[in-house]
């Protein structure tokens, strides 16, 4: 495994750990574990963070993947690539508003957003999943430059 995939598979895994941290949050709370769902969805948020550092990191400095796959499918994959980054947008978003909301004790609205964001990130997960599978198993890519590279015109 070269450098240009090692941290997309970490990446996702980041991505993988956190949705099922959340799962199990979500049956935490359900079961009136307080404690251990507050737990359980920071180390949620951290994975979800972790993923989030890595992927930047590997944009600025390595770059990311170009569609290796088939002319005919590229358009297809930009269009689930698009909605995904935009689910993963509204997660982000969402996932600190929830996390904002339940350490500052407002359960209430905490409980309505975590309903709405939890399904969101599944669907986030899902997709970001879907998409290294394309990328990295089904049709492996070329490696476009890394942002750093294009800003400073090396």
């Amino acid at each position: 495994m070269d450098v240009y995939t090692l941290f997309p598979t970490i990446s996702t895994a980041f991505i993988v750990i956190s949705a099922v941290l959340v799962a199990i949050g979500w049956t935490l709370i359900i079961k009136g574990r307080r404690e251990a769902h507050k737990k359980t969805m920071i180390a949620a948020a951290v994975a979800a963070l972790l993923f989030f550092i890595i992927y930047m990191s590997r944009t600025i400095f390595i770059g990311n993947t170009a569609w290796g796959g088939p002319d005919n499918l590229k358009v297809y994959y930009h269009i689930f690539l698009i909605f995904h980054i935009v689910l993963a947008t509204v997660a982000a978003i969402f996932g600190i508003t929830t996390l904002v909301l339940g350490f500052k004790a407002k359960y209430a609205k905490h409980r309505k957003w975590g309903r709405t964001t939890s399904v969101i990130w599944f669907f986030t997960a899902i997709t970001g999943v879907a998409v290294y599978v394309l990328l990295y198993m089904m049709y492996p890519g070329g490696h476009t430059k890394p942002v750093w590279e294009v800003i400073l015109g090396a």
